[in-house]
């Protein structure tokens, strides 16, 4: 048996359906389309998005087709940007033997728009052609991409058929419909890219013609026929409308599974799009039920995914029935360990904090971090030290509200570890106020109290987000602001001793190179793709890409890199089709942060 098939078969064998199956379906005269997710098995069941839109398909009789995964399996071969199967085997899915590259329809998923070079690899591996220009309607695959990677999905619009936006649940589902209707009975005068760009929800690029500036940008961006709207919105559904999979994980490998009890959050931060969707709460019953299903499963290890989970109504009651399992569970010699997001300060109440403790297996962090003393982690994002930068960005998150959490922190047992989440290299933002970082995390292991406490300062840079108000903004250089964390981290120092900082408290970034590929990846136009392209083909290590190798690569396109960081002020932006942002909000926000930066502190 081969190295992928054995593989595959033990991926099938520990499987466990954690909703209700489905029934199998004939796939004669259904169409194919395959989910790519670019991780392995254990990270790839987190993904609620593909898995969630695979099950859907799957559980819906009136689509017109299957659904498949195929992964990063452990038995693939890295060689610099290049994956290959072992001796050359075809490339397959979970579900079926045939190659990946002759389904119908391929998904691709971008988290970060850092990682939009993933999409060559994941085609390479298919054996299917990048471009779409390249690509024949009937003998190679549509491919659709989704996710918050694709906030600006113009650096991909030469290699993505077609874009999802929001919540794919109604938009993908008719794309099969349309794309099987069309397979059946192509029609005269309507192209396919013209049908399914009617669909709300969708984006299809190659539909627009885009008018670019010398060095990034664009002066236009124009609609090819009077029948391609000028303008694309994302979709998002009343829950009523959404599948249990939205909410739960559908399968577990049977070491972990998770829930998703919030969608959105109920604050619009100027930097952040977490506020873009409209804030909902997962059914009650659905979640309590799913809990006992884990029970059921001896399933110990339950991941809350919500950054906004403080905001869920029914909080209290769901915390207590996984309580309620962990003791059971106990009573066995078991264990059950429950991971929750990030949490607002303002949102961290005595009661919710009491329901967290009773877990006594819990944290609020689920990274590579390794805390030997920890006994329970709170991670709280004041995202700014000074509080009119705070109040300047939108957030509601005042000081004395961290404070509060902090000493219901103190007041715990269980809780000796708060992690700090903290912007550096935004506008408006001066020297004192990154400074400024290093007295907060002082005073918050003072207030904290415990002898064995732990602070961790992460740093991350202000990335002006599509979508939201500061999507304008400067951009600091990434070398720059990576020097950020040496002078906090020296400050900190100074203020409490070598010794002491050792002891209780460490200061961490994501490093320069992640970031400056997001400088070009998250506001550029589409020649940054043939730029990812190029160097992806020279074999650059796009995970750690320098500046210099940026640079050069963007000069041989036309490109500049540090056109890439300015505040952009010409009227149309690269992602102007899916653009709904209020300009005039722009305009304060922007003129209130530059005269701050301005003024002395």
């Amino acid at each position: 048996m081969s190295q992928l098939r054995a593989e595959i078969d033990g991926i099938r064998d520990r499987e466990i359906h954690l909703v209700d199956p489905y029934e199998p379906q004939d796939p004669d005269g259904l169409l194919r389309m395959v989910f790519m997710i670019p991780y392995g098995h254990a990270f790839s069941l987190m993904g609620n998005g593909p898995m969630g839109l695979h099950d859907l398909i799957n559980r819906t009789k009136d689509v017109p087709a299957v659904a498949e995964r195929a992964l990063h399996y452990e038995c693939l071969i890295h060689e610099r940007n290049r994956v290959t199967t072992p001796d050359g085997e075809v490339y397959r899915s979970i579900e079926s033997p045939l190659p990946v590259g002759t389904a119908d329809v391929i998904g691709v998923s971008v988290i970060n728009s850092g990682s939009l070079h993933s999409v060559f690899q994941q085609l390479d591996l298919a054996g299917v052609p990048r471009r779409s220009a390249d690509r024949i309607p009937g003998e190679h695959p549509l491919i659709v991409g989704g996710n918050s990677g694709l906030a600006d999905p113009e650096p991909m619009a030469d290699y993505l058929d077609v874009i999802a936006l929001g919540e794919a649940e109604e938009s993908l589902l008719e794309l099969l419909r349309v794309v099987h209707a069309h397979r059946e009975e192509p029609g005269v005068g309507v192209t396919l890219y013209e049908k399914l760009a009617r669909i709300p929800g969708l984006y299809v690029p190659s539909l627009y013609t885009c008018e670019y500036l010398p060095g990034g940008g664009v002066a236009a961006v124009t609609p090819k026929k009077l029948t391609v709207p000028a303008k694309v919105s994302p979709a998002y559904l009343p829950v009523r409308e959404l599948h249990p999979a939205h909410f739960v994980y559908p399968k577990s490998d049977g070491t972990a599974a998770g829930i998703h009890p919030t969608l959105g959050c109920r604050h619009s931060c100027d930097f952040c799009n977490l506020g873009v969707p409209p804030f909902r709460h997962a059914p009650i019953d659905m979640l309590m039920d799913y809990i006992d299903r884990l029970e059921a499963q001896k399933i110990r290890r339950i991941i809350i995914s919500s950054p906004t989970f403080t905001q869920y109504r029914h909080r209290g009651e769901l915390l207590d029935h996984i309580s309620a399992y962990a003791r059971r569970a106990a009573a066995e010699g078991e264990t059950v360990t429950t991971i929750i997001g990030s949490i607002r300060a303002d949102e961290l109440t005595a009661d919710y904090l009491e329901s967290v403790t009773e877990l006594e297996e819990f944290g609020h962090l689920f990274t590579e971090l390794n805390l030997d003393k920890s006994r329970g982690i709170i991670t709280i994002a004041p995202e700014w030290a000074s509080p009119d930068l705070v109040a300047m960005y939108g957030k509601t998150q005042r000081r004395e509200r961290v404070d509060n959490a902090i000493e219901l922190c103190r007041q715990s047992k269980d809780v000796n570890t708060v992690m700090l989440y903290f912007i550096v290299g935004a506008p408006g933002e001066r020297d004192a106020d990154r400074l400024a970082i290093a007295d907060y995390a002082q005073e918050v292991l003072y207030r904290l109290g415990h002898p064995d406490g732990t602070v961790i300062v992460k740093l991350h840079q202000f990335m002006p987000k599509p979508g939201t108000a500061s999507q304008r903004l400067r951009m600091s250089d990434p070398d720059v602001v990576h020097t950020y964390t040496a002078q906090i981290e020296a400050r900190l120092r100074d203020l409490v001793g070598d010794e002491k900082f050792e002891q209780h408290f460490r200061v961490l970034d994501l490093g320069a190179s992640h970031m400056h590929l997001e400088v070009i990846c998250s506001r550029g136009d589409r020649r940054i793709g043939l730029v990812l392209e190029d160097l992806y083909d020279a074999n650059v290590d796009l995970s750690t890409v320098t500046k210099d190798q940026l640079v050069e690569g963007l000069a041989r396109r036309g490109l500049s890199y540090d056109r890439h960081l300015r505040h952009m002020d010409e009227p149309v932006l690269p992602w102007h089709t899916l653009n709904h942002v209020n300009t005039t909000a722009e305009q304060q926000l922007a003129t209130a942060l530059y005269e701050r930066e301005c003024t002395i502190g």
